[in-house]
């Protein structure tokens, strides 16, 4: 394995999206099979990833002692992000290792001076929000890594290694637009026509994913809806059939959960949104726009309705390798 180009990198990595989720009943496993139509979205967790370059650290034969260690900006970790081997970052980390064959054991002693490879992570996308804010900083690290390390692997080798992190990673690290079936880690590509702009209305309290899933299975079981509807809108640029064919199940248990989100959801609608869903399993609200001016003016008049309002466009590509060494 050949180095990577220099010894620092960023990745820019953008958040996602639900255009239509359909989710079937538990299975004995726990899991759900989905049927979602994913789209990335122009909010972005940046990645810095540094690699040491010591002549120790540098030479390939001692890569099989590489280790990785995460830090992140200010208050993340008080805000629910962990900073310790818990976070998708680190478990994305230690998958490629293993699948490169490289990287020391967990509980192996090492020198302190040996190789490491430093990550940083700094959040913009809200955390526990139905964003897939953690499956995109998974994706980050696999894409960053991948070229750092010089690895060289394909994007479909590093999605089915993304596929063993969690159910979004394959996604995140392919971006743009997709069908997702199974528990959500088979994604086919999807074509789509233009570019969609959204207001983000983002609760700072986060809904856990586990909880909405729960408070779904408790719930009398939605009319199974297909994506058909919403993968036309995309084909064809059609925004009021866009519009018309947002769908989320899991939409009515994080209501359950957070029942404020239906009157945010109405404001958005009484501001003027094409339509309002809630983001994959909440809290996050989106409110669907004409076009970017129109975006705007919606995230002006919906200021105090939520904790923070962000206006985006989608889809938004995947994982991008910036220039630069800045953090």
């Amino acid at each position: 394995m050949e180095d990577g180009a220099g010894g620092t990198l960023r990745v820019r990595v953008p958040a996602k999206i639900n255009l239509h989720l359909a989710v079937g009943p538990r299975r004995s496993d726990g899991f759900h099979d989905i049927v979602s139509v994913l789209q990335t979205i122009s909010l972005y967790d940046t990645l810095r990833v540094h690699r040491n370059d010591d002549a120790h650290a540098a030479h390939p034969s001692a890569r099989r002692h590489m280790r990785v260690a995460l830090t992140l900006d200010g208050d993340e970790e008080a805000a629910g992000v962990p900073a310790d081997a818990s976070n998708l970052v680190l478990v994305a980390a230690r998958r490629l290792m293993d699948h490169l064959g490289i990287g020391m054991d967990e509980d192996e002693d090492g020198d302190e001076s040996g190789p490491w490879s430093r990550l940083h992570l700094t959040k913009r996308i809200p955390v526990a929000a139905g964003m897939a804010g953690g499956s995109a900083d998974a994706a980050a690290a696999l894409v960053g890594l991948n070229r750092l390390w010089g690895a060289d692997l394909t994007i479909g080798a590093l999605c089915d290694i993304a596929a063993t992190v969690g159910s979004d990673v394959p996604f995140c690290v392919a971006g743009g637009t997709g069908l997702a079936t199974g528990t959500g880690t088979s994604v086919a590509r999807v074509l789509t026509r233009g570019t969609t702009h959204w207001v983000v209305g983002i609760d700072h309290a986060p809904l856990s994913t586990a909880d909405v899933y729960a408070a779904f299975d408790r719930l009398e079981p939605p009319v199974p809806t297909g994506p058909d509807q919403v993968l036309h809108a995309l084909r064809m640029g059609d925004l009021d059939g866009l519009a018309a064919a947002l769908h989320n199940e899991l939409e009515p248990a994080a209501i359950a959960l957070r029942p404020e989100l239906a009157e945010r959801r109405e404001a958005m609608l009484r501001a003027g949104a094409l339509a309002a869903i809630v983001s994959g399993s909440g809290p996050t609200l989106l409110g669907l726009a004409r076009d970017a001016i129109h975006a705007r003016r919606l995230a002006a008049e919906l200021e105090g309705h939520f904790d923070a309002v962000e206006v985006a466009a989608a889809p938004a590509g995947g994982p991008e390798i910036l220039p630069g060494r800045a953090a």
